[in-house]
């Protein structure tokens, strides 16, 4: 039998690109399902239609089934559970709620109660080859310094809600690894395409863009703090080519792995680099952590830059994710992280083209 796949998260940006990129392996699926939530299933289906245009891959083997993950049994139709109990071989497990600002009961219903239901339901496939668990590299928390794949230990303080329950769901599914075969990723700060820039939302690294484009009308640009932190950006298609090598290779099953970039810049850089491909400016000056801090908690100026308060957490934060079990299973394969510094062009080419677009702009609240 041939494989046959499972999702939860579509149609979610890096779900919606590793299902591309599945359509178009030679060994073609036998039959992929994607769960979705029922007031998600007119976009799901969509996104589905594009796909099968995309690729030439036969409908009636890509089917979108409605669930939810907070339910016991994932709110699957009885009929429709014997037939994937039988037959799925691959299980991705993508859903989540990613927002920074998440309140904290949203959060551990969908990140944490989600989880242990996903794991349950996984326990009852008869055929399964590999269960994938998409984690974060920041479930570090505030633990800073070197931070190892084999690690996963309960940090001194969480940054977040999404940063907490993402742990507490990753201990969930890492006590599974002597029960089935699995693999957990954890991704750096996920971004755009690395060629195209092409994204689905302008969050995470994106509310830099957003903030200098509102400012853009300072006539002196200031640099933001004074620190060596690094930030951690890696392009979409970096990890779906790892995820996708990792997840049917043998050397993927039973580990977790940081997919990072092992050479990251400074925030600083960063801020500089995006500021001179945008603007053609330079920094001068500094506006101090706690001034910016104190602006984006008011809820007017934070909706009119576009940036949640929650980001300066990771401004002065100095962990540094090691990715050296990664870097080793992708061995020869050529799967590489690219520099952000070549990346930044087609990053901000692609956000002033569609920064008018509400469809890419976060509800800032």
């Amino acid at each position: 039998m041939g494989n046959v796949y499972f999702f939860t998260g579509f149609p979610g940006f890096i779900s919606n690109r590793l299902l591309a990129k599945l359509l178009e392996r030679k060994e073609a699926p036998e039959a992929i399902y994607a769960l979705v939530l029922p007031e998600m299933t007119e976009k799901a289906e969509s996104q589905r239609q594009n796909l099968l245009k995309m690729t030439g891959f036969p409908g009636e083997k890509f089917l979108v089934i409605t669930g939810d993950i907070t339910r016991k049994g994932l709110g699957i139709d009885p009929d429709v559970q014997e037939k994937l109990a039988e037959t799925v071989t691959h299980v991705f497990h993508l859903a989540a709620i990613y927002d920074l600002a998440v309140p904290k009961d949203i959060a551990y219903k969908v990140n944490v109660e989600g989880t242990r239901n996903v794991n349950d339901w996984v326990r009852g496939l008869k055929n399964l080859r590999r269960y994938v668990y998409f984690s974060t590299a920041y479930v570090a928390g505030k633990r800073e310094g070197v931070l190892y794949e084999h690690e996963l230990v309960r940090p001194p303080a969480f940054k977040n809600y999404y940063e907490e329950t993402k742990y507490e769901a990753e201990v969930l599914v890492d006590a599974l690894k002597r029960e089935v075969p699995l693999t957990i990723i954890r991704p750096g700060i996920v971004k755009g395409h690395s060629q195209t820039g092409e994204t689905s939302k302008f969050d995470g690294p994106y509310f830099i863009l957003n903030l200098i484009d509102r400012l853009r009308f300072l006539p002196i640009f200031p640099g933001i703090g004074n620190t060596e932190a690094v930030v951690n950006l890696v392009p979409v298609d970096f990890i779906v080519d790892a995820v996708l090598y990792l997840s049917h290779a043998k050397t993927g099953e039973g580990k977790t792995y940081h997919l990072t970039d092992p050479r990251p810049y400074k925030v600083r850089e960063v801020y500089a680099m995006i500021l001179k491909e945008m603007l053609g400016k330079t920094t001068k000056g500094r506006i101090p952590l706690p001034v910016l801090r104190a602006a984006l908690s008011v809820p007017l100026i934070r909706r009119w830059l576009r940036t949640e308060k929650e980001v300066t957490d990771y401004f002065t934060w100095m962990g540094n994710f090691d990715s050296s079990q990664a870097q080793k299973d992708l061995g020869e394969t050529g799967i590489r992280c690219p520099d952000l510094k070549t990346q930044i062009p087609a990053m901000v080419k692609f956000y002033l083209e569609n920064k008018n677009n509400e469809q890419y702009q976060l509800n800032i609240r």
